[in-house]
């Protein structure tokens, strides 16, 4: 089919007037109309554009089905998901593992724990340990973005299992990736790196596990989290990449590994442009 003149004309001056998502918007207002909802072509939808704030947290809650695809079902499914919310918090109140001063993200916590079948005993519970921590963090960055508890721990707890299941035997490889896609851009720097000692230590954890949960601000991390939730692990790689390509001048530097580390874990208020300026259209 020949492109439409007409409408690349008006997307051009979308663009200039700064309204590039006018199209874009309207497009996901016609797929969110289908009756069952295409769970692909939302995908692809959230994989070429970022999804307008106003119907960000609904979509993530259809493609990390929260919600069905049949819409004349999520009323009915929205009213099950808060009595099993409201039904675990009781237990987890009766059983004394919470309680009105548990700071909200260590509920969360312990609800998952609770449905995963691995919540300790009372008298065993220590300091978190850094799978506990990487779910502690996605779950202060899914509160910065969703009002609603209820919503929020859904939200967390799908977007955490779908990313293990999906990607658990791919995150491993990131930091290879990563490396791969440096030594194409900026192998200087790379160079820099490994001789400084400083690549092996790069906060991968904080990249790759927690999917940039602390590291980016929120308007950046909600256009991440919209493609990894959409099925693309390859953006968090993509991220890191941008990140250290931003900062080279201060990171080349900079010789102990362990100022290298630091520096790049207290880059969040820096880091606003990072995604803006490098997304490509397709990382699957």
């Amino acid at each position: 089919m020949a492109d439409d003149p007409q409408r690349n004309f008006r997307s051009a001056y979308y663009e200039k007037v700064g309204f590039r998502g006018v199209e874009e918007k309207k497009s996901l207002e016609i797929l969110l109309k289908d009756n069952p909802l295409d769970l692909e072509k939302l995908s692809t939808f959230s994989q070429r554009f970022p999804l307008p704030s106003m119907y960000r947290i609904h979509v993530w809650k259809v493609l990390l089905g929260i919600l069905p695809p049949h819409s004349d079902s999520h009323t009915l499914v929205g009213g099950y998901r808060k009595e099993q919310y409201q039904d675990i918090v009781e237990a987890l109140e009766v059983m004394r593992y919470i309680s009105s001063s548990t700071p909200s993200t260590h509920i969360y916590l312990r609800m998952f724990q609770l449905e995963s079948q691995v919540l300790p005993r009372c008298s065993e519970i220590s300091a978190p340990d850094e799978e506990n921590e990487d779910f502690l963090s996605i779950s202060r960055a899914m509160e910065e973005i969703v009002d609603d508890p209820i919503d929020c721990y859904w939200l967390i707890k799908c977007f955490v299992n779908q990313f293990h299941t999906k990607f658990g035997d791919s995150v491993p490889h990131l930091p290879k990736s990563l490396e791969h896609y440096l030594s194409q851009e900026e192998p200087r720097l790379l160079n820099h790196l490994k001789n400084s000692g400083a690549l092996a230590q790069l906060p991968y954890s904080l990249w790759f596990r927690r999917c940039f949960a602390g590291c980016l601000p929120e308007s950046s991390l909600q256009r991440v989290w919209d493609k990894v939730i959409s099925g693309s692990c390859k953006i968090l790689v993509f991220v890191a990449l941008e990140i250290l390509l931003s900062y080279k001048i201060m990171l080349m530097g900079i010789n102990r590994p362990e100022g290298i580390v630091k520096f790049l874990c207290n880059v969040s208020d820096g880091s606003s442009a990072v995604y803006y300026r490098y997304c490509p259209p397709n990382h699957n």
